[in-house]
């Protein structure tokens, strides 16, 4: 059942390439419904009724509840061992609890009792959090099992950049050129649509990425599963704090998760194309684009990962988006930003084309390439401890991300109350001022090019690098070596 091969030296557990492609759709699964809750912030105001500062901060305490809930599903990932294996039930029972929070959301809020519709809204979003936990953590923890080669580990980032650059930028182009105009905004026959589309793509994606670890979903790929059962939920503070990798990684990928939560706020893309620009339309072509650029940045991305480690490609990403944002910033603050069209391309397109795909398609590469360095800050952990824990760490990383990343809806929501959108938020057509100008190129590129700059610094302080990582894996296959001496009949 098992595939080894030997790479300079040592015996790596490896996966069929087909297994990698299908096991990343585990993430755009999830991905799916994380996009189609970023557009909930019209449906709570547009169509449920509730106030701008009020569906802002009730999103943001929900980030946070879903950081809490993070550590609880990874102690149950490391506890569980099931005929269905360890990964496969979680990422099922996460893709039913999604699908069916966002059916009961959408189709009974708006329905109910003024005063009953924000309890209610609260109650089947933290569900849907739950659900939304389950899957996530999965991805994770499961690239422990999936495959353990530094050459093959990278491959999982061209997949799933490949995947969500065609979810994000696809998702967009149908948004804007086709349910917003065909429903006449964001309507309630938009959201119904829309999510329909969500919840069917989402769990055939399950289905394929069930299929894809099904044969990794097994004891003999628990790493020391033995010595798992030994770490308490108490253990979880322990190890985050004596981790400097963990430290590190965490600060780089939640301070670039914050960045990107606002780069892709449809609020924001309404405020940059709908009213800075004055093509809203324009945001799904110009994002359409940028695919091929895109996906080309991330064989590059993991091409240099595959030769020089995951960190080196990482941080060389890092810096090409963020003078991307920072020239863009500077753009901005010189040009007529109606100039930029497709219908008659001058200058000042092909710069922002050109800008927008470099900070786009570098700035979001890190995201993928964080999911198999969480799976080296596992193996680290192993060969330090002799831990068998993915589920644990990888939720650890996610409590600490997903509290940082929460911010997003509160900056956007009090950032805009202060320049007058206290009821609603800004729409397409509105007109532009100067501190809706400002604002604009402050959440697009200012703030998340201070993430970038953040994530460089931690970036400086985490040891993790390809050589680190041979050591690590050598580590590893000395434990199981005296582990299985020790298991040994002593003859009588």
């Amino acid at each position: 059942m098992s595939s080894v091969t030997m790479e300079n030296g040592n015996k790596y557990n490896t996966a069929k390439l087909w297994q990698i492609a299908l096991f990343a759709l585990n993430n755009t699964a999830t991905n799916l419904y994380m996009f189609a809750i970023m557009f909930v912030s019209y449906y709570a105001t547009g169509v449920a009724g509730l106030t701008v500062v009020i569906v802002s901060t009730v999103l943001t305490v929900m980030r946070v509840f879903d950081g809490f809930t993070d550590p609880i599903v990874g102690y149950v990932i490391d506890k569980t061992e099931s005929k269905f294996g360890k990964f496969r039930p979680m990422m099922i029972i996460g893709n039913i609890i999604l699908a069916s929070s966002l059916l009961i959301m959408y189709n009974v809020t708006h329905l109910l009792p003024t005063s009953l519709q924000l309890i209610f809204f609260i109650v089947i979003y933290g569900i849907y959090i739950i659900g939304y936990t389950f899957q996530t953590a999965t991805t994770k923890a499961a690239q422990t099992v999936l495959t353990n080669s530094p050459k093959q580990r990278p491959l999982f980032a061209i997949f799933d950049g490949i995947y969500n650059t065609v979810l994000f930028v696809g998702g967009q182009v149908v948004v804007s050129s086709y349910l917003v105009v065909k429903h006449e905004g964001f309507t309630m026959s938009f959201f119904t649509e829309f999510n329909t589309y969500a919840m069917i793509l989402s769990g055939i994606f399950t289905l394929l990425a069930v299929v894809a670890i099904w044969n990794k979903d097994q004891k003999e790929f628990y790493g020391l599963a033995e010595k798992s059962t030994e770490t308490k939920i108490r253990d979880y503070w322990p190890i985050l704090k004596g981790s400097r990798p963990m430290q590190m990684l965490v600060l780089a990928a939640s301070t670039d998760k914050l960045a990107f939560s606002l780069v892709r706020n449809p609020v924001i893309l309404v405020m940059l194309f709908g009213i800075l620009i004055g093509d809203y339309a324009l945001s799904g072509t110009v994002s359409l684009i940028t695919v091929v650029p895109t996906v080309l940045i991330t064989f590059i991305g993991v091409g240099i990962a595959r030769k020089k480690g995951l960190k080196n490609s990482l941080v060389k990403s890092t810096w090409i988006a963020l003078i991307a944002f920072s020239l863009l910033i500077l753009m901005f603050l010189v040009i007529d930003p109606t100039t930029i069209s497709l219908q008659s391309i001058g200058i000042t397109t092909v710069a922002f084309l050109v800008l927008y795909t470099l900070a786009m398609g570098f700035g979001g590469l890190p995201s993928a390439l964080v999911i198999p360095m969480i799976a080296d800050i596992s193996d680290y952990e192993t060969s330090k401890t002799g831990r068998y824990i993915p589920g644990m760490l990888g939720t650890v990383f996610s409590f600490v991300d997903k509290l940082v990343s929460s911010l997003a809806p509160t900056i956007v929501g009090f950032t805009l109350a202060l320049i007058g959108y206290k009821d609603e938020f800004p729409q397409i057509g509105d007109a532009l001022t100067t501190p809706l100008l400002a604002m604009t190129l402050l959440l697009a590129f200012g703030i998340p090019l201070l993430g970038l700059i953040v994530s460089l610094i931690a970036m400086k302080f985490y040891a993790l690098d390809s050589k680190k990582m041979e050591e690590v894996q050598e580590a590893i296959a000395k434990i199981k070596e005296e582990g299985n001496k020790d298991d040994t009949p002593t003859a009588v």
